[in-house]
């Protein structure tokens, strides 16, 4: 079967070339008897690849059992794996199987395995070795053959470093892995997932499905989304059920994100006490503030010099310092009456120092750096907010707010 039959199937969404690879190797995998690890952030539908794995196995008509290793207690988790005998300890009132018995033949899905206590994982690496267990209270060992997918958002590097998970365990596990892409490494996915949940949203609540504006398409395809797909999925819902105007603008879906990872766009903007924005676009203004200054830095050293000249020359300036001063004052509404004319027995009629800095605008020096930043890549507004140090967003808020075409 074809990786977009198995999509259909399995009901999996996108054209990520990542995710692409991820079901392959499950369909691949899927007749041979090894273990599986799928590695993946939280929320990125790693539950989906242990389910194409078992269903292309020959174990296919026989059980799948999926086990959330995080939700069971510790006190517990060796009885609910591999069951007890009455007696073994207190409230065990008869034996009971566990659930490496219950799907003998069948395959297992182990969830967030890197949660199990070090005493259980001890117990799991001889199950995958040689396909052996003991109840809990019983020195009896029981045979069991069972297929072991493993799934876990944990950095095992620091399991291992951290003494929280056993090397020799993960190799195990490892034989074949699967890695699952975020969301924000599928960006073309995104709105086609969030139309999915929408038309699916709109059914369940006998509503009206949402649109996006293209505003609001480009938020959420730059949101990093840390809860990946459930989280866009949870978001989805509330706009569908809270928001009144079924057309959605980009300033509406920066509500319902957390402003703590609006890492690549920016925030609804808030002036703090300082004068300065917050959040991330208030950190965008600040560099691009702060690119402006330092331009202005040089051009007013140009500037300094060249009155300077003129008080200890007495004479007009060159053209090339004319050209200079042209420059800087190019946007300014009253620029000053260069070349300065000296009296023989008179002061030098120049501006003050101070004057000159007062004269320049920082708004029309920002205006005349977008200017440059977007003729020097041809209108690409990418490249132009990656030059000036904003993201797009900011840059398209700068451009109409400066009426820019």
């Amino acid at each position: 079967m074809n990786t977009a039959a198995l999509k259909q199937r399995f009901g999996i969404i996108g054209n990520s070339p990542q995710l692409d690879r991820a079901i392959f190797v499950a369909a691949q995998v899927a007749p041979t008897d090894l273990s599986v690890l799928i590695l993946g952030e939280s929320g990125t539908g790693k539950e989906t690849m242990p389910k194409i794995v078992h269903q292309f196995s020959s174990r296919k008509h026989a059980k799948y059992i999926a086990v959330n290793c995080g939700a069971i207690p510790e006190g517990t988790i060796d009885s609910e794996l591999f069951g007890h005998l009455k007696g073994a300890f207190t409230g065990a009132t008869e034996s009971r199987k566990g659930y490496f018995e219950e799907a003998d033949g069948g395959t297992i899905f182990l969830d967030e395995v890197a949660e199990l206590p070090m005493t259980t994982q001890v117990r799991l690496l001889r199950v995958l070795e040689s396909g052996e267990f003991m109840k809990v209270g019983s020195s009896q060992p029981q045979k069991t053959d069972v297929r072991v997918v493993a799934a876990t958002n944990v950095d095992f590097q620091e399991a291992f470093d951290k003494g929280k998970f056993r090397e020799d365990l993960y190799y195990r596990l490892n034989q074949v892995p699967i890695n699952m892409p975020p969301l924000r490494h599928r960006s073309d996915d995104i709105h086609l997932l969030f139309r999915k949940f929408t038309t699916d949203f709109s059914e369940m609540h006998r509503m009206p499905p949402l649109s996006l504006s293209p505003e609001a398409i480009e938020v959420i395809q730059n949101y990093t989304w840390p809860g990946n797909i459930r989280q866009l999925k949870h978001v989805t819902e509330q706009m569908s059920v809270l928001e009144a105007e079924r057309r959605i603008e980009g300033d509406t879906i920066l509500g319902y994100l957390p402003e703590t990872h609006r890492t690549r766009l920016p925030v609804r903007i808030t002036t703090g006490s300082d004068g300065f924005e917050e959040g991330e676009s208030g950190a965008n203004e600040k560099k691009m503030l702060y690119k402006v200054l330092f331009d202005m830095k040089g051009e007013l050293n140009d500037l300094k010099r060249i009155v300077l000249g003129l008080m200890n020359n007495k004479g007009t300036i060159s053209q090339e310092d004319q050209a200079i001063v042209s420059k800087v004052f190019s946007e300014t509404d009253n620029p000053p009456n260069l070349p300065v004319m000296f009296d023989d027995d008179s002061a030098p009629v120049v501006h003050d120092a101070v004057e000159v800095v007062s004269s320049l605008s920082l708004i029309d020096s920002e205006r005349e750096l977008i200017i440059k930043a977007l003729e020097k890549h041809k209108n690409k507004r990418k490249f132009a907010a990656a030059e000036l140090g904003i993201s797009e967003r900011t840059l398209y808020r700068k451009i109409k707010e400066y009426d820019l075409k």
